[in-house]
């Protein structure tokens, strides 16, 4: 998966947002995304999203499983 923004140069203005989804094994596919980057018209960025910090949370095992319901509801409330 590729993220991308289109960014008016001059003025920083993020005009618009673009997701690509690509297979990356594929060299036809990451030549072109190459190519489109060397135009200077787009750059890259990391994916903002709202599940963001909650896939950072999961990745560093700062995650909380519960035994049952009761458990849960008992860590929401500390």
């Amino acid at each position: 998966m590729y993220f991308c923004e289109v960014v008016l140069i001059k003025t920083v203005i993020v005009m618009a947002t673009i997701l690509l989804k690509y297979d990356a094994r594929n060299s036809i596919a990451q030549k072109t995304i190459d190519y489109i980057l060397s135009l200077g018209m787009f750059e890259k960025a990391e994916p903002s999203y709202p599940f963001a910090e909650s896939d950072d949370d999961i990745k560093n095992g700062r995650v909380y499983t519960a035994k049952n319901a009761d458990d849960l509801i008992s860590q929401c409330l500390k």
